[in-house]
C-alpha cells in the first residue's frame, strides 16, 4: 500500500511538473491574437485619437495588431459593460476616462462596477478645461468675472456640453471653488455652446481646451483662466486659474484618459501591457503627436492609475453631493 501511494504520488508530481512549460508558454504567448481597445466615443475626438496613436505605437512591440473599436453611448455604459464581460486574457481593452469617472459618481445603477471590474493598465493622456467668454465680452479676467457674479447673484450663465460630462461637472466644481451663484447651462455637445457664448446667449463657457484653441487664437472667444495645476502650452499667455485668487489656490482639473483590462486579467499580462504603454508614452515622437492633439502624454503603473480613478471618482462624487445634483 505504501508503494501504490509513493508510486501515485510520484506520477502527480511528474504529471504537475510536465505542465509548467505548458502553463509557462501559454502566458509567454500573449498576445496570441489582435488586441481591440473599445472606445466609448465617436470617432475622431480625442479619447478616440488617443486610442489610436498609442495602439498604433504598442501594436509593434507586442507583435500583434491593435483595432479601435468605437462604441459611443451615454456614461460609456455599453463600450464599459462590453468590456466588463470579455474574457479576461488582455485582448480585450477599455479606454477608461474621466468620463467613466463621472459616470461612476453620477449614475445610480450600472451593469458594471467601474472599480471592481477592471484592471486599470495606465495612464494616457491629460487634456485641459478652459473657462471662456466671448472675444467681446465685458469680462476681461476671472476675477472680474467671479466679482460680477458675486455681485449679482444667479444671473451669471456657464455654458457646458451635456449634463453629466466633466465638462458639466467641473463647471459646477468651479461654482462651488468661487462661492458663486450661477447657472449651468448644458448643451448638446460644444458647438452649440460656442455658438450660444459668442451670440450673447450666455455669459461664458467651461470645455476642453483643444476644439477652442483656433478660436480663442483668433480672439472670437477669450480665455479667462485653464483649470489645471499649470497653464496650457498652446495659451502660455492664459492664467490658470490657481494663479489669479486665493479661492482658486487648489484648483487642479484637467479631463484625462487611460487603459483598463477586464478584471481578473492575470497581473503578468496587465504589467507586460503597462509596461509597453509607458515604453510608448515615453517616445518623444508620441509625446509630439499627442501634444499636436492638444493633448498631454502621461504614463503611470497599474497602481497609480486604480488610484487615479478611485481618487476622480471620489472626487466627483463630492461634487454631486455638494452641489445637491441629483444622481441619473
Amino acid at each position: 500500500m505504501h508503494s501504490k501511494r509513493q508510486f501515485l504520488a510520484t506520477s502527480a508530481a511528474l504529471a504537475a511538473g510536465s505542465l509548467l512549460p505548458g502553463l509557462a508558454g501559454a502566458q509567454a504567448a500573449f498576445p496570441s491574437r489582435p488586441i481591440r481597445i473599445v472606445v466609448p466615443n465617436a470617432a475622431g475626438g480625442g479619447a478616440d485619437l488617443t486610442a489610436r496613436a498609442v495602439g498604433q505605437a504598442i501594436a509593434g512591440p507586442l507583435g500583434q495588431a491593435v483595432v479601435i473599436d468605437n462604441k459611443p453611448s451615454a456614461g460609456g455604459i455599453v463600450a464599459g459593460e462590453t468590456v466588463s464581460r470579455a474574457e479576461p486574457d488582455g485582448h480585450t481593452l477599455l479606454l477608461i476616462s474621466s468620463g467613466s469617472a463621472v459616470s461612476a459618481a453620477l449614475f445610480k445603477t450600472m451593469p458594471f462596477d467601474t472599480l471592481k471590474d477592471f484592471a486599470p493598465i495606465s495612464l494616457l493622456a491629460t487634456f485641459d478645461l478652459v473657462i471662456a467668454v466671448a472675444g467681446n465680452s465685458r469680462f476681461k479676467t476671472l476675477p472680474e468675472m467671479v466679482s460680477w457674479a458675486k455681485a449679482n447673484p444667479g444671473k451669471l450663465n456657464i455654458g457646458t456640453p451635456q449634463i453629466g460630462t466633466t465638462q458639466n461637472l467641473a463647471a459646477e466644481m468651479f461654482k462651488l471653488t468661487a462661492g458663486i451663484d450661477a447657472q449651468v447651462v448644458p448643451f448638446n455637445g460644444t458647438p452649440p455652446v460656442v455658438t450660444a457664448v459668442r451670440g450673447g446667449e450666455i455669459d461664458a463657457m467651461v470645455d476642453i481646451l483643444g476644439p477652442l484653441v483656433t478660436q480663442i487664437s483668433g480672439k472670437t472667444l477669450r480665455a479667462l483662466a485653464v483649470l489645471g495645476k499649470d497653464r496650457a502650452p498652446q495659451l502660455p499667455d492664459v492664467p490658470a486659474a490657481r494663479e489669479t485668487g486665493p479661492a482658486f489656490a487648489q484648483m487642479n482639473l484637467s479631463s484625462w484618459n487611460g487603459l483598463a483590462a477586464p478584471a481578473k486579467t492575470p497581473p503578468a499580462v496587465v504589467d507586460r501591457l503597462s509596461k509597453e504603454v509607458q515604453a510608448a508614452l515615453a517616445k518623444p515622437e508620441l509625446v509630439q503627436r499627442l501634444r499636436d492633439l492638444n493633448l498631454t502624454a502621461r504614463s503611470s503603473t497599474p497602481q497609480q492609475a486604480r488610484d487615479f480613478l478611485a481618487a476622480d471618482i471620489q472626487r466627483w462624487s463630492d461634487v454631486i453631493a455638494k452641489a445637491k445634483i441629483t444622481k441619473l
